[in-house]
């Protein structure tokens, strides 16, 4: 057997796109961690599978580059949009896609038949610790004291269908991800474990954030991540409830709107398709 596949991705976030109804029996998360790898196998964060519903349209998994499965994924969504969308699967501009994390509406910009921007609805955040979650008292995790390998930084949390631990910095960018991420993502404190962001304010209207992402490692970018750091300089009231977020290779812009709910808005790109026709792991 071998499985057709396309690589998507929103702002150098990608993924393997994988129509999963046509490939039963297939044990989803090995076949992510050889796909993934960047030397090995095709090269991606992850694979993302495109599912009929149950009560949508649409159903989505995401399984990240170790195989370890995410609840939602923000880039992931928009890029989900654009492939059925543009394959026709559907005619509609507005719709619902089925996550792990709940329902999660999205808003299409189409010109000459391709989709140029999605606008997702991530639904309501969480802050108290316990729907991080997070080790300790109950209440909102803002720029609390946490030791890290001897280190003691100040991290604010959210939780926006997955955890979000965020780090306020000079420069985010000059950040070690590879040191200081894995550190955080496994800290006991998350029990889950953790995205870890580190962001650095431009103005009340802009932030640059990079991302250690759980299971995945360093990201070019993160839809759920922007929406998380964003999150946390909106309630540490470092920035307006519309922000931009600057990543490696391009602008989300992030809304934390009246009705409770916070949006994400960004463009989608397809690279690629391709067969993957190696031995396929089965359950």
């Amino acid at each position: 057997m071998s499985i057709q596949f396309t690589k998507l991705h929103g702002l150098g976030n990608d993924y393997h796109f994988i129509e999963a109804d046509n490939y039963p029996g297939v044990d989803w998360p090995e076949l992510s961690r050889q796909m993934s790898h960047r030397h090995l196998g095709a090269g991606a964060d992850g694979i993302i599978l495109i599912k009929a519903g149950t009560t949508h349209d649409f159903a989505m998994r995401i399984f990240n580059a170790d195989g370890s499965e995410a609840e939602t994924c923000g880039n992931g969504i928009r890029c989900y949009a654009k492939y059925v969308f543009e394959r026709g699967m559907t005619d509609k501009t507005e719709f619902v896609i089925e996550t792990l994390a709940g329902p999660n509406a999205v808003v299409l910009t189409v010109e000459d038949g391709k989709v140029v921007s999605v606008r997702s609805n991530m639904g309501q955040p969480k802050f108290d610790r316990a729907e991080i979650p997070m080790a300790g008292a109950p209440g909102p995790v803002k720029e609390e004291a946490i030791e890290i390998a001897g280190t003691t930084m100040r991290v604010t949390c959210a939780n926006i269908g997955n955890p979000h631990a965020v780090f306020f910095v000079e420069d985010a960018t000059a950040i070690e991800l590879t040191d200081i991420g894995p550190k955080v993502e496994q800290h006991a404190s998350f029990p889950e474990k953790t995205n870890v962001e580190f962001v650095n304010i431009i103005d009340r209207d802009n932030i640059v954030m990079r991302i250690w992402e759980r299971g995945s490692g360093i990201t070019m970018a993160s839809g759920s991540g922007s929406c998380g750091a964003a999150l946390a300089a909106m309630i540490t009231e470092r920035v307006n409830r519309s922000v931009n977020v600057h990543l490696v290779f391009g602008v989300l812009t992030i809304e934390w709107a009246e009705d409770g709910c916070v949006y994400q808005e960004g463009p989608a790109t397809e690279a690629y398709s391709g067969t993957w026709d190696h031995e396929i792991p089965m359950v």
